[in-house]
C-alpha cells in the first residue's frame, strides 16, 4: 500500500471535460479510471496522463464502478470524484491535514450560473454535518482503505445517492468523518442542473433522509433501490 492517496473515478463518454479533469492532477497520485464509455476517453486519458494510471474497462452501476476502483487502487486513502470537475488549486497539500480522519469530504461548486444552489448545498452539507448527518458527493469525498472495506463497502444495490448512503453508514457507526470546507472541487459542466436544480436538490435530501431513518428504523428497501426516475431526467 501507499501512502499517497489514489482517486478513484468512474466514467462515461467523458470525452469533452477529462482533459481538465486531469490537468488538475498532481503526477504523484494514482488514477485509477473505471469507464464504459463508447467514445474518445479512454484514448484521450492515455495520451495525456500515461504514467501512474490504470484504465479499466467496465459497464457497471455507479457504486460498482466505485467498488471496482477500490479493488484496484493502491492507496491508503481512496479519493472518489466525477469527471466532470476540477480539483482546486493546493487540494492535494490540504489533504494531508486531514489524514487523522476515517473519512474526509468537501464542498462541490457548480458553475456561476448555479452560484445560488452551491450556495444552499454547501450551506446544507455544513448544517447537517453539524447535526450528526454528513452529505457527502461523490465527485469529492475519501476514505481510508481499511475502513472502506471494515463497513462491507459502498451498497451497489442503490442507483444513486450510494456516496452520501456511505458516509451516513460511516457516522452511524461511530467512524470520525470530517468535512472540510478548504477541499473544493469546481464543477465543469452543470447538466443535471440544467435539467432540473431543484428537482435534483429534493431529490437527493428526501432520499437521503430516507437512508438516514432506514439506519434507524426499519423501512421498505424498494423506496431505494429505485432512482425515481432521476437518471431517465438528467441523461444527456
Amino acid at each position: 500500500m501507499s501512502g499517497a492517496p489514489s482517486i478513484i473515478v468512474p466514467t462515461k463518454n467523458e470525452a469533452a471535460l477529462i482533459g481538465a479533469f486531469l490537468a488538475a492532477l498532481p503526477g504523484s497520485v494514482e488514477l485509477i479510471v473505471v469507464d464504459a464509455s463508447d467514445d474518445d476517453t479512454p484514448a484521450i486519458i492515455e495520451r495525456l496522463r500515461p504514467q501512474n494510471t490504470r484504465i479499466i474497462r467496465a459497464s457497471a452501476g455507479i457504486a460498482e464502478a466505485r467498488e471496482i476502483g477500490a479493488s484496484a487502487a493502491h492507496g491508503d486513502w481512496l479519493i472518489f470524484s466525477d469527471a466532470d470537475v476540477r480539483f482546486a488549486p493546493g487540494y492535494f497539500d490540504r489533504f494531508t491535514r486531514y489524514t487523522d480522519a476515517d473519512a474526509i469530504y468537501g464542498p462541490k461548486y457548480a458553475t456561476a450560473a448555479f452560484s445560488w444552489y452551491s450556495h444552499i448545498f454547501t450551506g446544507g452539507q455544513q448544517l447537517m454535518h453539524r447535526l450528526g448527518f454528513p452529505a457527502a458527493s461523490g465527485s469529492n469525498m475519501a476514505v481510508r482503505r481499511d475502513v472502506l472495506i471494515s463497513v462491507g463497502g459502498f451498497r451497489c444495490d442503490l442507483p444513486v445517492n450510494e456516496d452520501s448512503e456511505l458516509f451516513l453508514r460511516l457516522a452511524h457507526r461511530g467512524y470520525h468523518v470530517v468535512f472540510a470546507p478548504d477541499l473544493a472541487v469546481h464543477s465543469l459542466d452543470d447538466r443535471r442542473l440544467r435539467r432540473g436544480a431543484v428537482r435534483k436538490l429534493l431529490h437527493s435530501t428526501t432520499r437521503c433522509a430516507l437512508i438516514a431513518l432506514g439506519m434507524r428504523m426499519p423501512l421498505p428497501q424498494r423506496l431505494l433501490r429505485h432512482d425515481w426516475g432521476y437518471w431517465r431526467a438528467t441523461r444527456r
